[in-house]
């Protein structure tokens, strides 16, 4: 018993050394999205920890194994859409991103997991019609 929780811990502390790359922080705001305020409360208390350079990392977020799972969610969020980035898309990839937000601000984002530690993040059905709105995208 003693040999197997030297083993585990020994394993969780090598396992802490293997850091993976996070988006770094950024206040640069040259390329970021320019929203109506409603739209914009909405998307920085919702998306912009995934859809970001403004990533707030949580304390859990520096703890292997929890942080890999993080870093792949938000390096994933970020690749996929990228508000502070909105200026450097084309107007074809702009909206290839109105028509994603489009769908998937029906229900899937922000994703479970994410509003399961954030309950700030959880959009009302309001909300969700109202993002679907402002992207002009017709049914």
């Amino acid at each position: 018993m003693n040999r197997a929780l030297i083993i585990c811990l020994i394993v969780f502390v090598v396992m802490q050394f293997i850091r993976p790359d996070k988006v770094e922080y950024s206040d640069d705001q040259t390329y970021e999205i320019v929203v109506p305020e409603d739209i914009k409360e909405i998307f920085v208390r919702a998306c912009y920890d995934c859809h970001s350079n403004k990533i707030n990392y949580p304390w859990y977020s520096h703890i292997a194994p929890f942080s890999w799972v993080v870093t792949n969610h938000t390096n994933e969020g970020v690749n996929a859409l990228n508000f502070s980035n909105w200026e450097k898309y084309s107007k074809t990839q702009k909206n290839e991103k109105l028509k994603a937000i489009y769908r998937t601000a029906h229900s899937s984002m922000p994703l479970p997991a994410y509003t399961w530690a954030h309950i700030e993040a959880e959009l009302s059905k309001e909300e969700r019609e109202k993002i679907r709105d402002w992207t002009g995208v017709r049914k």
